[in-house]
């Protein structure tokens, strides 16, 4: 994978995790109203542990549940 997509989905990644801490929201909580049963997904796409990553679906969804812009998530990343 580019260098830079990488960096992009990091950092992406990093502003769901600060966005959903400012909420008060656990992983699993978030999980669970994304409609996972498990934690995984949102575990290991806030860290990009083995290149996962969040979709524009993952993102739309996670900034309905939270109550914010999507464009948070995309902070820091150009």
């Amino acid at each position: 994978m580019d260098i830079n997509i990488s960096k992009a989905y990091l950092t992406i990644g990093k502003n769901v995790k600060k966005q959903r801490m400012k909420k008060g929201i656990s992983q699993l909580a978030l999980a669970l109203e994304m409609g996972y049963e498990s934690v995984s997904i949102v575990s290991m796409s806030e860290v990009g542990a083995r290149d996962k990553h969040f979709n524009i679906e993952h993102l739309l969804k996670i900034s309905k549940i939270l109550q914010i812009d999507v464009c948070c998530f995309f902070e820091d990343v150009l």
